[in-house]
Parts: C-alpha cells; sequence; structure tokens
C-alpha cells in the first residue's frame, strides 16, 4: 500500500487549510506551517511521488553531484539537470555589475539572457568556472569540509593550516567500525560560510541509525533474496556468510525550508537514495525514511497545482536498484523499476 503520497497529500492539505499566509524573500508569498514529520518505511517501495510524475534523472543528478563534492554548476546542466540554474543566473545578474577595475570589464558589461547563461556555461569553461560556482554549498560541506588550525604566527602567511574533512566517507567508516555509535551524521549547516553560498542548505543535515536483524529477519531476506528453501539444512550456512546483512539502517533528514510542491518530492527521493546508496556500501537493509520538517510552505501561485494534485489517487510504488552504491558515477546506473504516475504538474519555482 502507498501511504507516501497520502502521507504528502495530506501534508498539503493541512497546509492550505491551517497555513498563514506570509512574506517572503523572492516577494512571492506563500501559506506557511511550522513543524511536520514524515516517515516511510523502505520495505514498502521506493518513496517517489506518483500523484505527479516525478523528473527522476533530474533527482539523480543532484544527489551525484552532491557526492561528488561540486559545486558548480556545470556538471547539472551538462546532464539536463536546471534545479540550481535560477540561483546561479541570480548571482550573475546581481554580481555582474560594470566595474572598470574588473579585466573582464567589457565582457560583463552586458548582461545576457538566462537562455544564453545557461549555454554559456556549457561551451565556455571559462565564463563557467567564474559563473557556474555556487560558493561552498552542499557539496562542498558533505566532501570538503574546511579545518582550520592556528599554529605560531607566520610572518609569511595567515598563520593557519587547513585540512578537508570528507563527512560522507567519515560516516561509511564509522558505520563499518561502531555502527550503535550516536554521532553518525553528516552536516551542511557550516556558520562559518553560509555568506559565501548563492543559498543557505534547506535540507541541512541528516542522522542515521542501525540496529542488529532479528534471527527471523535474516531468515527471511535469505529466503527473499536467494535460493535456499526454508526447510533446506543450507539456511544457517547462508546466514553465516559476510554477504548477508545483519543490520538495518534508517535514514532522518532535517529541513529548514521546504517548498513543499516543488522541493519535498525530490528531498524524499533523493535522501531515500542516499539511504539506499549508504545501506548498499556497508551491506546493510535500508529501513525507515524520516522527514523532519521545518518551514513548510505553499506558494501564492502553487495553490491551483496543489489543488489538483490532492484530486489524485496515489499508485503503486516503484522499485529501485543501483551499483556501486555511493561511488555510483551516473544517473544511468541507478534504475528505476515499475514507475507508473499521474501526469507532471507545472508549479511556478521562486527563486
Amino acid at each position: 500500500m502507498n501511504k507516501l503520497d497520502k502521507q504528502y497529500q495530506d501534508l498539503l492539505q493541512t497546509i492550505l487549510d491551517y497555513g498563514v499566509e506570509k512574506k517572503d524573500r523572492t516577494g512571492t508569498g506563500t501559506k506557511s506551517i511550522f513543524g511536520y514529520t514524515i516517515r516511510h518505511n523502505m520495505q514498502d517501495g521506493f518513496p517517489v511521488l506518483t500523484t505527479k510524475k516525478m523528473a527522476w534523472k533530474t533527482m539523480v543528478t543532484e544527489l551525484l553531484w552532491f557526492l561528488r563534492g561540486d559545486t558548480n554548476i556545470k556538471f547539472l546542466v551538462e546532464n539536463g539537470c536546471h534545479i540550481w540554474d535560477g540561483d546561479a543566473y541570480m548571482n550573475y545578474l546581481n554580481n555582474s555589475r560594470p566595474n572598470e577595475n574588473d579585466k573582464d570589464f567589457h565582457e560583463t558589461r552586458i548582461l545576457i539572457s538566462k537562455e544564453e547563461f545557461i549555454n554559456k556555461i556549457k561551451t565556455d569553461d571559462k565564463f563557467a568556472k567564474k559563473w557556474g560556482e555556487l560558493g561552498p554549498v552542499y557539496g562542498k560541506q558533505w566532501r570538503k569540509w574546511e579545518n582550520f588550525f592556528y599554529d605560531c604566527p607566520d610572518p609569511d602567511g595567515d598563520g593557519f593550516r587547513h585540512s578537508e574533512v570528507d563527512q560522507i566517507q567519515n560516516l561509511i567508516n564509522d558505520l563499518k567500525t561502531n555502527p550503535d555509535s550516536r554521532r553518525l551524521m553528516v552536516n551542511a549547516w557550516n556558520v562559518g560560510e553560509l555568506n559565501q553560498m548563492v543559498l543557505p542548505p534547506c535540507h541541512y543535515g541528516f542522522q542515521v541509525y542501525t540496529r542488529e536483524l532479528t534471527w527471523e529477519e535474516q531468515v527471511q531476506w535469505v529466503l527473499k533474496n536467494t535460493d535456499v528453501e526454508l526447510e533446506n539444512v543450507y539456511i544457517v550456512e547462508e546466514i553465516a556468510k559476510p554477504s548477508t546483512p545483519t543490520r538495518a539502517i534508517s535514514l532522518m533528514w532535517n529541513q529548514r525550508s521546504v517548498d513543499t510542491p516543488l522541493g519535498l518530492p525530490f528531498n524524499i527521493a533523493s535522501y531515500a537514495l542516499l539511504l539506499m546508496m549508504i545501506a548498499d556500501e556497508v551491506n546493510m537493509i535500508p529501513e525507515e525514511l524520516i522527514g523532519n520538517l521545518g518551514d513548510c510552505h505553499v506558494y501564492l501561485d502553487q495553490q491551483d497545482g496543489v489543488r489538483e494534485q490532492l484530486n489524485r489517487q496515489p499508485m503503486k510504488l516503484p522499485k529501485v536498484t543501483i551499483q556501486d552504491g555511493i561511488y555510483c558515477s551516473s544517473p544511468n546506473d541507478v534504475l528505476l523499476e515499475n514507475y507508473e504516475s499521474h501526469p507532471s504538474i507545472k508549479f511556478p519555482l521562486s527563486n
């Protein structure tokens, strides 16, 4: 049974019924509530919404971009993902003011259209390096969180040594060596670098939790994933194999700002896929996905689309298979199977 779409529709209805109208940085205006939790058992199917068609490859591409530690939109646009186009273009508009001291003064004095901007990101490496950069957003914090160590003042330097922390790799290492730790966390909210980002993280951190599987759960896994039958005397030997999972793993993410019609469906599917990738890497069974949501809002110009989605009946959830865990390098290595959905809904995006 698809409980995910029902939970999501309940959240949309709650915002329409009880949300308060608030101003926002985009000037569009929202209806908003504060505080909501969504929970999904991964054994019930992969949590991608069926009450509207999801841009699957776009979501996968963005997650792979995060895991690459990348912060430039060039990889995204080359792979047909345009989630961050608006933020990069706004950064270009806000920072391309004519400056006679700028060596690129003659290049930047005439602003180009968004379509021209994206095309130039694809074709001009120098332009992409300068204007495709979003600052130290998710990928930087996940894979290259910067540490500063103060040494004795150096007259020829700033007195600091620099190092980078790969939070994802550290998480994997800790899961393998200390799976009951309560410190299995990844954080993107780096207060020292927020002012350098085109947009502070909306989903600002996640935590994972593992537990030992019962004997009965291990037996059920063997029966489902091998050719061994229940009465077969070799079932004990199958369970004893290193390839048989002995733990289940859950993931909970925290999100300060939730564009519920547009962003949240991507966030749910993205963190579900990340959970599967981590589980694959550490040989555990994905169990529960939990979203702790802060300011849940619907932009005022999205309400017609929300009402349309509320009138749709959920369909059966699909299945997802992946290759290479967190080291997956191509969206083509993530296969979505048996996905049926209602047509897409064109929601306005406010930047």
